[in-house]
């Protein structure tokens, strides 16, 4: 059952699916139609989840779940991931590839393998300080307050020290 992003609670749980590119207003309008019509039909065990997407930055596709309605299980996660498979067939997009770490130059969001990412690093390319999306977070509050965060705070950090 769909509901608007802004009326899940802090502690929904969220999925982040990145792309390589931003999309076009053309694909913004069809994952927008297919993610909630996907949602309205989404369901655990025949039990109906209340959920939402969002879209930030015309690159990132953010599924979420009121898990206080209903909790997710292995199939209704398996049922979202196929959607999001069905969704990189017909778009021609790359939005599972976790080996992609995305981080900001000014206001530029930038792609890059992570064997890339750890070589900016050794380079001197990127610091600390950088801002990176860590698309590990698992709620809506802390996609909200730390998906977008400097590599100091985030999991990135590992390869800067």
């Amino acid at each position: 059952m769909f509901t608007e992003y802004k009326n899940l609670p802090n502690n929904s749980r969220v999925w982040i699916y990145q792309a390589e590119r931003e999309f076009n207003q053309k694909e913004i309008e069809i994952i927008s139609a297919k993610a909630e019509e996907f949602i309205n039909s989404w369901t655990r065990h025949g039990d109906n989840l209340k959920g939402s997407f969002t879209i930030k930055y015309n690159q990132f596709l953010v599924l979420a779940v009121d898990e206080s309605f209903n909790t997710v299980s292995g199939c209704s996660i398996d049922s979202s991931v196929r959607f999001v498979q069905q969704l990189e067939k017909e778009l021609q997009l790359d939005l599972m590839n976790k080996m992609n770490i995305t981080f900001k130059d000014n206001e530029t969001i930038n792609l890059v393998k992570l064997s890339d990412f750890q070589q900016f690093a050794k380079d001197k390319k990127i610091s600390l300080e950088t801002i990176v999306f860590n698309n590990m977070v698992n709620t809506k509050e802390d996609f909200e307050n730390n998906w977008e965060v400097p590599a100091k705070q985030s999991w990135h950090k590992r390869f800067l020290v």
